[in-house]
């Protein structure tokens, strides 16, 4: 169930975001590909590791089949430089500092951990297709096997 907002069918909300590249990166600049668009808590922790190392070790695959990973987070561009540098991330990482993105997204939400509230990103993920459309929507996403089942729907 997507309990983000955001509906498949839907056009993606464009945005533009500094990126670890040194550039602004505006979603709009990608139509023609599909774009695998995933919002992850945190650089260096545990699980967000995983997951950017499953993409990382998907990235051939996703780029044979035409599309592009970009991941959002809160986290600074210093932050995600060292995260790519120590895990040698092939795709671009986006820092939404203000998390504007993540609240249109949807996935700026109260999150709870050892009894403490909080608000944070949902561990989500949107795969858009080449018209800009939403094709596919993950929300709470486990990362367990998460990338293969996105790869997947890439076709």
């Amino acid at each position: 169930m997507n309990t983000t907002g955001i509906e498949v069918g839907q056009a993606a909300p464009d945005f533009t975001l500094p990126a670890s590249n040194g550039e602004q990166v505006r979603l709009s600049q990608y139509l023609g590909h599909k774009v695998i668009l995933y919002f992850y808590p945190k650089n260096m922790t545990t699980a967000c590791t995983q997951e950017a190392c499953d993409f990382r070790d998907a990235h051939e695959e996703i780029a044979a089949k035409g599309a592009v990973v970009l991941g959002i987070s809160t986290d600074s561009l210093t932050s995600h430089a060292k995260f790519i540098a120590k895990y040698g991330l092939p795709f671009l990482l986006l820092s939404d500092e203000e998390h504007a993105v993540s609240e249109l997204y949807g996935v700026w939400q109260l999150k709870k951990m050892y009894g403490k509230e909080y608000m944070g990103i949902v561990r989500s993920t949107f795969l858009i297709d080449e018209n800009g459309i939403v094709a596919e929507a993950w929300n709470k996403v486990r990362v367990k096997g998460h990338v293969e089942a996105t790869v997947e729907q890439l076709g």
